[in-house]
């Protein structure tokens, strides 16, 4: 029996999403040492020294079975962020909770919308589905924010049927963003039957560090907003993200959430991590700096840097992008290509330590005009 035959159709379709190439499977495959990383969004400094420490006392216990509601962890969100515990929902990173909002909301007879350039876990949850995908035109190369969200054409695009719209802010892998003013008239046009996932896995790394957009959620029963431990807090190895919305979907969202989704470890971890603040501060300079070290750096090359408040920045570099990034790869530098975003002449680039940025700064015009 071929097994396709019986499978979803959807599923059958799908390709599946490719992660950045480790470090170890490029030094392997080159016979390379000392290669930098610069292609998977992650925080070079790592987890705050108290992350470490919780991790270590919570390893006598690894034979028990996590908290399955994830108590604490919830109690100390909901007091961060001015919400109830019931509003939560926690997700093996904010991936696992994108997923979960499209197999709840979406079925076959629906829609979803999504920008051009938006992430790519959005159209891989929504054709898993079988749910039809709406794909709005992103911002011309010539707006002040190319690439980026168009949010009327967005609000123009939900049909009747349209039950989840995507908005990343910070977008990746652009980097673009949309301010809290248009986000917020977006929100009031939007129908109550369609509910509206605010992407936000970068905010922490927005100027002032945090966004606005909880309070809204008193105004608008239809917003769900998703975060991430894996960037500014460093946790992208264990896997812990969150979802805050209304209690009621919030408990629609749980209903499909599997048991134990967080581990023991990331529930420490993440709790850890919410109390350093001072980590959390130093990260965020450690990448205004080496955004302005990369800009400055790229000066003067033929090149396009898309403004970015990501930790990450997006390059056009005005033609086929596989060629270059093959060459850095030789040279011991891993940034990512986004021609599976429809970007092929693109090249996705991390912000590292200040010696990282200057591994790449070294090694990319020599690939570039080679």
């Amino acid at each position: 029996m071929a097994i396709r035959s019986v499978a979803a159709p959807a599923v059958c379709e799908l390709n599946p999403y490719v992660p950045g190439k480790p470090l170890d499977e490029l030094e392997r495959e080159y016979g390379i040492s000392d290669a930098v990383k610069l292609a998977s969004n992650e925080n070079p400094l790592g987890p705050a020294p108290a992350v470490h420490a919780a991790v270590e006392a919570a390893l006598s216990e690894l034979h028990r079975y996590p908290d399955g509601s994830g108590f604490y962890l919830k109690q100390k969100l909901a007091q961060k962020l001015g919400v109830q515990s019931q509003q939560l929902t926690l997700g093996n990173g904010s991936n696992d909770v994108l997923v979960l909002l499209a197999e709840a909301m979406l079925t076959a007879e629906t829609s979803a919308v999504f920008s051009e350039y938006a992430f790519l876990v959005y159209p891989l949850a929504v054709q898993a589905t079988g749910a039809e995908a709406l794909v709005v035109s992103a911002n011309p190369a010539g707006h002040e924010q190319p690439l980026g969200h168009d949010l009327e054409a967005m609000l123009a695009a939900i049909r009747p049927d349209t039950r989840l719209v995507f908005v990343a802010n910070p977008n990746n892998p652009t980097g673009t963003w949309v301010e809290q003013e248009a986000l917020y008239a977006f929100l009031q046009h939007v129908p109550e039957n369609v509910v509206v996932v605010l992407d936000e896995a970068y905010c922490e790394y927005t100027d002032g560090g945090e966004y606005a957009s909880v309070p809204w959620l008193a105004e608008f029963p239809n917003l769900v907003i998703t975060r991430t431990f894996s960037k500014i807090h460093a946790l992208a190895g264990l896997r812990v993200g969150y979802a805050v919305s209304s209690a009621a979907l919030a408990e629609l969202l749980n209903r499909i959430r599997q048991p134990f989704n967080v581990n023991s470890l990331a529930l420490v971890a993440a709790d850890a991590a919410l109390a350093s603040e001072g980590h959390v501060a130093e990260s965020r300079k450690l990448n205004d700096d080496g955004k302005l070290q990369l800009a400055e750096g790229l000066a003067g090359l033929p090149v396009t840097v898309i403004p970015s408040r990501g930790n990450f920045v997006l390059l056009d570099i005005g033609k086929d992008a596989a060629p270059v990034n093959e060459r850095l790869m030789r040279a011991g530098v891993i940034v990512r290509p986004v021609a599976n975003y429809g970007l092929p002449n693109h090249l996705r680039v991390s912000i590292g330590t200040q010696e990282e940025n200057e591994v790449f700064l070294k090694a990319f015009p020599e690939c570039f005009f080679s």
